[in-house]
């Protein structure tokens, strides 16, 4: 989970929940300009809570000829998961060593099992329940995110997960990428958009947060594309977003397109106004998962400038605040005006 500084939990005069229009929501009383996910968890738990990185040695239908093969033009779960660069043990073992490294860094005792790498629903439901329970049975772990495919949680997936986010705090992060087919298609998704459409209506309301990962930066999407993809998180309700730039890491057809000139990463002045354009639009209750992301140095092949996250986070603290705006600004106005019959 991304880093941020201490945040004081608001005193009790301040709104915590949903925002309506004419409040101030929690976060920005406390001085943010979007709603982060670490400020989301103070306010949840009361303290600081940080993800521990489970490998369950899951794979994906993109992987095992279920529906393609090679999986995501852009992918190798090394890169972005610290559980599969590890040897791998069980789950219990996982999270010990997780936490133990993590303490190194952080003053933090309570965790979220964070399954991560590949498609962590792509299993029947005895096998998960099995994972998830042992995970749960940590005495450090308050709850569990979930990533997986908006195309791999079947009816009776979802009632076990429905089931656990009964009784404990459960995060389910669907890979969206995009709203566009052609780009899915180009990153061999192995399904369109109308798979996130229907995940999102069999999902909700079943006592669970969602979050979509969305990617910015993918060839041939112009900045309206973007923002398009942005205002169908509107529509679908979100309760979470994950961000972050098409970067290419080793040993992935997506290295080989840029180091022939076949793609062209975006730059970070680029990428800066997209997140500030796409947080602008989202409600002021949709949590903030992450606003970037970067590989380890030495798989990373490029854009270099998303390696320095805290260049990246003032970068986008000080488009904020040289617009003078905030998460929920056009959403927000998008709202009053409706109501008053006016056009934005």
């Amino acid at each position: 989970m991304d880093a941020s500084p201490p945040i004081s939990p608001p005193t009790a005069a301040i709104p915590t929940g949903d925002v309506a229009i004419g409040t101030v929501p929690a976060w920005r009383a406390a001085g943010l300009r979007y709603h982060s996910y670490n400020f989301h968890l103070r306010q949840k738990f009361g303290r600081r809570i940080h993800k521990v990185s489970v490998d369950a040695g899951f794979t994906c239908p993109n992987v095992d000829g279920t529906v393609t093969t090679g999986g995501c033009t852009f992918c190798d779960n090394r890169s972005f998961s610290p559980s599969r660069r590890l040897p791998r043990t069980g789950i219990a073992g996982q999270i010990e060593e997780g936490i133990r490294r993590i303490k190194r860094r952080y003053k933090v005792d309570d965790f979220i099992a964070y399954f991560q790498p590949a498609t962590n629903t792509y299993a029947p439901v005895a096998k998960l329940r099995r994972l998830y329970e042992e995970a749960l049975a940590q005495p450090k772990i308050l709850g569990l995110a979930v990533g997986t495919r908006p195309d791999c949680v079947p009816d009776d997936v979802l009632a076990l997960l429905q089931e656990l986010g009964g009784r404990t705090y459960l995060s389910v992060e669907y890979g969206m990428q995009s709203i566009h087919d052609r780009s899915l298609d180009w990153m061999n998704r192995g399904h369109h958009h109308d798979s996130m459409v229907d995940a999102m209506a069999r999902s909700r309301g079943r006592g669970f947060e969602i979050c979509a990962h969305v990617i910015l930066g993918i060839p041939g999407e112009t900045h309206d594309d973007m923002l398009a993809t942005a205002r169908e998180l509107v529509r679908l309700e979100v309760d979470a977003v994950k961000l972050h730039n098409l970067y290419a890491v080793e040993d992935t057809p997506l290295a080989d397109q840029v180091r022939q000139g076949q793609v062209t990463l975006m730059e970070r002045d680029d990428y800066i106004r997209t997140v500030v354009d796409i947080l602008e639009l989202l409600p002021p209750t949709c949590i903030v998962e992450r606003v970037s992301g970067e590989s380890p140095p030495g798989f990373h092949v490029g854009p270099a400038w998303c390696l320095d996250k805290v260049d990246v986070r003032q970068a986008l603290e000080a488009e904020f605040a040289r617009r003078d705006i905030w998460q929920g600004k056009r959403h927000l106005h998008k709202a009053a005006t409706a109501g008053r019959g006016l056009e934005d």
